[in-house]
């Protein structure tokens, strides 16, 4: 089973606002809501116990357990037909930072599947990176070989070209020969 967790193993978020904590997972199962079990738990700081904070039930699905932590303010966005087990969590506080972990098992998987993901309250997202210098640099060296290349074609056509006019003189020069002889053969009959 492969778990995968959004961003990798870091999310950054807007303190006050909503932010979605995405995780899925692969299985060579279709899950079977009578033996799958997931849960997504909080953790603190690494070295703290995990809190449980929603849960899977045969008969009720995903749910949101009542945490002194979060209140009501986690909710289950994803898709269990499409093994989306992503969560929303809003209004953001710096409190909520820490380790958010996706545990999921799907029998007859034998392997417990996990994910984490670090969630980092900021004041303010950071700027979008400048991509501009490295399309700049990829452009000039794309374009650099691509002359080259086109250089090199050229070359190669007009070696053949001349080569081509070379043979084409020989055979002139060596019909004309041979029309000579011929003459001369005719003549000489």
């Amino acid at each position: 089973m492969d778990v995968i967790m959004a961003n990798g193993q870091k999310l950054n978020a807007l303190n006050g606002s909503t932010v979605k904590i995405s995780c899925t997972f692969n299985s060579c199962y279709k899950m079977e809501a009578l033996n799958f079990a997931m849960n997504w738990t909080y953790q603190e700081t690494i070295n703290e116990t995990e809190e449980i904070f929603m849960r899977f039930y045969r008969d009720r699905g995903m749910v949101p357990l009542r945490s002194i932590h979060f209140g009501d303010r986690v909710m289950f966005v994803g898709n269990l037909e499409k093994n989306d087990l992503s969560i929303t969590l809003s209004d953001v506080q710096v409190d909520d930072e820490g380790f958010y972990h996706c545990y999921v098992r799907n029998p007859p998987d034998r392997i417990q599947g996990q994910g984490t993901v670090e969630l980092c309250v900021v004041s303010e997202l950071p700027p979008p990176r400048d991509t501009t210098i490295a399309v700049a640099i990829g452009a000039s060296v794309g374009g650099a070989l691509a002359l080259l290349i086109l250089s090199m074609v050229v070359v190669k056509c007009v070696r053949h070209h001349r080569k081509q006019e070379l043979i084409s003189e020989e055979k002139t020069e060596e019909e004309e020969k041979l029309e000579a002889e011929v003459v001369a053969e005719e003549g000489t009959k």
